[in-house]
């Protein structure tokens, strides 16, 4: 790989954070209130978990820089 980030962004990461989003969806109570709301409003579901993805990994960024 060069030296620069690829484009579509890190596949690892971006797993890890699918994983974190499903979990969530199915165990967290506050995600599942998220999901229903949203889901209300006539989201999808690819629509919502890429707005949970955005979430949790600005609050995983935020945890490791700060």
């Amino acid at each position: 790989m060069s030296w620069y980030a690829a484009r579509g962004g890190d596949r690892d990461a971006n797993s890890a954070l699918w994983r974190i989003t499903l979990v969530r969806m199915r165990c967290h109570q506050h995600t599942k209130d998220y999901v229903t709301r949203r889901t209300a409003e006539g989201k999808t579901k690819t629509e919502i978990m890429r707005c949970l993805k955005h979430y949790i990994a600005r609050d995983a960024y935020r945890m490791l820089t700060g």
